[in-house]
């Protein structure tokens, strides 16, 4: 199909470059040292320069190669002009080659929007915890997210010098993922991963309730949805408000496309329109099987404190 992609194609191809440029600015940024912290909200809502420097180079590729998408970035940067060298004008030919799913060959450049979670696990990041970081890029078409990708920029990092730093993976509705090795977690083992730094009541009853073998606490949704298509949890629940739609947009993309599931607390699924509001304010609860064994364990106090959208 590389006579003429249709442009959620070439979107999806752009961004899978765009995605690994940002993982090389987030990488330089932690070697240089200087990470130009700042406190959003709070000590547990923080911005770096990584941030800031990715957030650019992402916005400043995609809108100058694509004028008419809407795109939702997680950062609030004034505007300014971004210098030449954050610019990634490349594209994944082997994501051109393929053939797009008929439902999105006829949409136009104007109906996607673009989610960007420029560095997802902020914190992680100046604790050093690095393989809690991604760069998250979704697509959304028809208020659905359709095409996503995640860029690990330390994978492998534990190896030390001489490793190849960094993946990327991706995936489309329709077409399928690619970039990891799925698996799934072995027999009826329910290993639930949550929150680390921003867990409450609410949280941990939700996660007891779901009689886990074992919980694991990382940084970043991005991450916890690479533990699921892993094989290394089976549910990843976080009954709180705390998350974001850049958060969720390209995870649930990959997870919906290998099967798996993204829904708030209650069971409904997120919307991803240009107009939506940024808050996922009934919690996440994201599986690759079993998703109705999930909900139905979900605790009637967690409900009521998050009411869906």
């Amino acid at each position: 199909m590389s006579g003429n992609p249709a442009v959620v194609m070439r979107l999806v191809a752009s961004a899978y470059s765009v995605a690994e440029k940002a993982g090389s600015i987030v990488r330089k940024v932690l070697h240089s040292g200087e990470l130009g912290i700042v406190e959003k909200t709070g000590a547990n809502d923080l911005q770096t320069l990584a941030d800031r420097l990715a957030q650019q180079s992402i916005c400043a590729s995609l809108s100058r190669r694509f004028p008419k998408i809407t795109i939702i970035g997680e950062e609030d940067l004034p505007a300014e002009e971004v210098k030449e060298e954050l610019i990634e004008s490349g594209h994944s030919e082997e994501i051109l080659q393929r053939t797009c799913p008929a439902e999105y060959s006829g949409a136009k450049e104007e109906e996607l929007v673009v989610w960007v979670d420029p560095l997802d696990g902020t914190k992680e990041y100046t604790e050093g915890l690095l393989d809690n970081v991604t760069v998250l890029i979704g697509i959304a078409y028809e208020g659905r997210a359709i095409a996503g990708v995640i860029n690990q920029p330390f994978y492998n990092y534990q190896l030390g010098a001489g490793a190849q730093l960094g993946r990327t993976m991706w995936g489309m509705i329709g077409l399928g993922a690619f970039g990891f090795q799925l698996q799934e977690v072995p027999g009826d083992k329910k290993i639930v991963t949550t929150t680390r730094s921003h867990s409450n009541k609410l949280v941990t009853d939700c996660v007891d309730a779901m009689e886990p073998h074992e919980v694991i606490r990382v940084g970043g949704a991005g991450n916890k949805i690479i533990q699921l298509i892993e094989g290394k949890a089976s549910a990843y629940v976080f009954a709180s408000p705390g998350c974001k739609k850049w958060d969720t947009c390209a995870p649930e993309a990959i997870l919906h496309t290998v099967g798996g599931k993204l829904t708030d607390m209650h069971g409904n699924a997120y919307r991803y329109n240009a107009d939506v509001k940024h808050m996922n304010s009934a919690g996440v609860l994201a599986t690759l099987r079993n998703h109705e064994y999930y909900v139905n364990r979900v605790p009637q106090s967690v409900l009521q404190a998050l009411k869906s959208d």
